[in-house]
């Protein structure tokens, strides 16, 4: 049953849910991307409600805002509307499927979207150009892409990030490199200069399927981070505020606060837990990140360095470009029957408990 919900493509993964969807009895809206993907197919944005349109109460789960993040949610998805056995929404509640938040990405095996921007580092407000610091940034931009993928720039791009930590610290240097930047749109962690069709239409589906609910919690779902197959629950919100009080009530210890003093994350002020929020007044709004381990840390940043660098410098069609990105898609999709069974189980406990909880 598990190997049901997997894809090995986004083309694959949309006919799944699509599928699942017919099957169920539930109708689709698709968003069209203006990109095409590798092979020239169509790219969308589905949007599928299991539930009243006038639940007061709605969970939405959304995939692949980093695109190749998104075999894990697609997955997930999937589940959610073939498992005879997972969460359903009751009384005055609903579910809220948003299948490719980033098509593009995900089409592509990209984290990045149709315009190299991040979009988990998006969310900021562009109108006032009010955009995150990140001067250490700035020291480090050319040692994080290279000119050139061999070993002697590696090294040397190694041992300038080495100094930096010397003169910075660890902690302060990866935070830089990881927590976004908008000055340089060739480099990892862009966060753009203006709000992405992604994150346009996005604000649109929650604002067109929530109108009528009075509390709304975000699942969204990414991959590369953490211990193997776990998915471990994140919020930027910190202990005392009202939503990570209202996650730890649902979840106790399972939930981590990335804004906390002392957090090993990142962070991000841009990102979709952060920074985004439907245009409706007086819902009551949580998000939650359910974030699941893949590889080993260190493989999965090259992983990303290497993309971005592919896309900035390099050739997709030769050997080293296929490698990149097969080394990528590992990173984030495991196509191994243990890791799926893992983000499968625990996606659903997860869902579960905030359809239950989300009723009141």
């Amino acid at each position: 049953m598990i190997d049901e919900y997997y894809s090995a493509t986004y083309s694959d993964a949309r006919a799944r849910f699509l599928s699942a969807c017919l099957d169920a009895g539930v109708k689709v809206t698709s968003y069209p991307n203006p990109e095409k993907g590798p092979q020239g197919e169509a790219l969308f944005m589905d949007v599928a409600r299991i539930g009243p349109e006038t639940a007061r109460g709605v969970v939405v789960v959304t995939s692949a805002t980093h695109g190749a993040e998104g075999f894990a949610g697609s997955g997930i998805q999937v589940g959610l509307l073939r498992d005879a056995a997972a969460p359903r929404p009751g009384g005055d509640t609903a579910l809220l499927l948003v299948h490719a938040v980033n098509p593009y990405g995900f089409a592509w095996i990209r984290r990045v979207n149709e315009d190299n921007v991040d979009l988990n580092r998006n969310f900021v407000d562009h109108e006032n150009g009010l955009y995150p610091e990140n001067d250490l940034f700035e020291e480090l931009a050319a040692h994080t892409i290279p000119r050139n993928w061999d070993e002697a720039s590696l090294a040397a791009c190694a041992d300038a990030i080495a100094r930096a930590e010397d003169v910075h610290g660890e902690v302060a240097v990866r935070k830089a490199i990881g927590k976004g930047q908008y000055r340089h749109p060739d480099n990892v962690h862009y966060g753009g200069d203006k709000a992405t069709w992604s994150n346009r239409i996005l604000t649109e589906v929650c604002g067109t399927f929530l109108k009528a609910a009075e509390r709304a919690v975000l699942i969204d779902v990414h991959t590369g981070l953490g211990p193997y197959g776990y998915g471990e629950l994140m919020t930027p919100s910190k202990p005392g505020e009202a939503v990570y009080d209202l996650l730890f009530d649902w979840y106790g210890e399972q939930v981590h606060s990335t804004g906390a003093e002392g957090s090993a994350y990142s962070g991000s002020k841009g990102s979709i837990l952060n920074g985004f929020r439907p245009p409706l007044q007086g819902l009551d709004w949580a998000s939650v990140g359910l974030e699941y381990g893949t590889r080993e840390r260190a493989k999965v940043r090259l992983a990303v360095r290497a993309d971005t660098w592919l896309h900035a410098h390099g050739a997709l069609d030769s050997d080293l470009g296929r490698q990149i990105k097969r080394d990528l898609k590992d990173s984030f999709y495991p196509e191994e029957r243990a890791w799926m069974e893992k983000v499968w189980e625990r996606g659903k406990d997860v869902v579960g408990i905030a359809l239950k909880r989300i009723e009141g």
